[in-house]
C-alpha cells in the first residue's frame, strides 16, 4: 500500500482518481483550496482519505501535504483558456507557482514520482495534425503557457534533481462530476444540462472546430500508469482516445441521446482557441501501455445517463 497524494482532489478529474486509488487499496491525501473543487465530489470516501484544505501557492501548506508521500498526482491548477486570458497573473501564479513549490517540496521529502496533469493547449497554434509529443509547441494562451512552463520545470527537477516526474497532455476530458455551472466549464456538461431544461445554448463560432474528446477513466488509467510504469521519468505524454469530434457532431450525438433539439445558436469563436486538435497516442501505448478504453461517443451516453439520474 502506497501514500498518494491528489492536488486538485476534490476536482472533476481529481477526485475520479482518488475513487479508482481507494478502489484498488491505496492510501490517498488530498490537498485542494476548494476554489473550483467541491467537497460533495469526495462525500462518499471522505472518511477513508486524508484532507487538506490549502492552496498549493503556500510554501508551507506543500510541505506538510507531502510528508510521507510515495506518489503525487498533481491535478491542482486553475483551469480554462479564457479564464487566463482575462486574468493571466493569477493562471501563471497558481500553474507555474504552485507547480514549482510542490516540485521543490516533492524533491525534498523523497517523492518516488511526480505525475503532472499537462494540457493539449500547449501545441497551440502548430497546425499539423495529429499531435505528436516531438512537436515544438507554439501555446497562444496564458494558460496554453503556464502548462508549458511546468512541464518545462518537470523536466528540470528530473534531469537536475533527479526527482521522477511524467507530464501528461490531456485533451479535452470530460465524465461525470463536471460541473455545467462553472463560468469556465467544459461545453460538454453544460451542453447536457441546457438540452434537458431547454435553456438557449451558443455554440462559439461555427462548430466546425474539433478535439480529440476523452472520457475521464482514459485519464485516470494514464495517470496510475504514469505512476508505476518504471523508465519513463522525465518524459512527456498524450492523454486522448486518437480520434477526434467536431462540436457540432458532439451536439448532434448529445440531442440524440437526450431525445430533444433544444436551442443551439452559433456566435463568435472564442479568443486563444485553436481550430483543430487530434493526438497521436502511440508513445503512450508503447512506454505507459495505456490503452484507452472509453471512446467519445460511448463516453457521452455515460454521462448523459449520470446527468438524466441527478437532473
Amino acid at each position: 500500500m502506497s501514500l498518494y497524494l491528489v492536488t486538485g482532489g476534490a476536482g472533476f478529474i481529481g477526485s475520479h482518481l482518488v475513487e479508482e486509488l481507494l478502489r484498488r487499496g491505496e492510501q490517498v491525501r488530498v490537498l485542494d483550496n476548494l476554489s473550483t473543487g467541491k467537497r460533495e465530489n469526495l462525500a462518499a470516501w471522505i472518511d477513508r482519505i486524508e484532507f487538506l484544505e490549502g492552496d498549493i501557492r503556500s510554501y508551507h501548506i506543500v510541505r506538510e501535504a507531502v510528508k510521507g508521500v510515495d506518489y503525487v498526482l498533481h491535478q491542482g491548477a486553475l483551469p480554462s483558456v479564457p479564464r487566463s486570458v482575462r486574468d493571466p497573473i493569477t493562471s501563471n501564479e497558481v500553474n507555474v507557482g504552485g507547480t514549482l513549490n510542490l516540485l521543490d517540496a516533492a524533491r525534498d521529502a523523497g517523492v518516488k514520482r511526480l505525475v503532472y496533469a499537462s494540457s493539449s493547449s500547449v501545441y497551440g497554434a502548430n497546425p499539423a495534425l495529429p499531435k505528436r509529443e516531438d512537436m515544438v509547441p507554439h501555446p497562444i494562451s496564458p494558460y496554453a503557457v503556464s502548462k508549458l512552463a511546468g512541464e518545462q520545470y518537470c523536466h528540470v527537477f528530473s534531469r537536475t534533481y533527479g526527482l521522477e516526474t511524467v507530464a501528461l497532455r490531456y485533451f479535452n476530458v470530460f465524465g461525470p462530476r463536471q460541473d455545467p455551472q462553472s463560468a469556465y466549464s467544459a461545453f460538454i456538461p453544460r451542453f447536457i444540462v441546457g438540452i434537458m431544461q431547454g435553456r438557449r445554448l451558443v455554440i462559439d463560432g461555427d462548430g466546425s472546430q474539433s478535439r480529440d474528446f476523452t472520457f475521464v477513466s482514459n485519464v485516470v488509467q494514464a495517470n496510475l500508469r504514469a505512476a508505476a510504469v518504471p523508465g519513463v521519468g522525465g518524459e512527456v505524454f498524450n492523454v486522448a482516445c486518437g480520434a477526434a469530434m467536431s462540436v457540432n457532431e458532439i451536439v448532434a450525438h448529445l440531442r440524440q441521446a437526450i431525445g430533444t433539439e433544444g436551442q443551439i445558436e452559433h456566435g463568435p469563436a472564442r479568443t486563444g482557441d485553436v481550430p483543430q486538435s487530434l493526438a497521436d497516442v502511440s508513445r503512450a501505448r508503447a512506454r505507459l501501455g495505456y490503452d484507452p478504453e472509453v471512446s467519445a461517443r460511448q463516453g457521452l451516453d455515460r454521462v448523459v445517463a449520470w446527468f438524466r439520474e441527478r437532473l
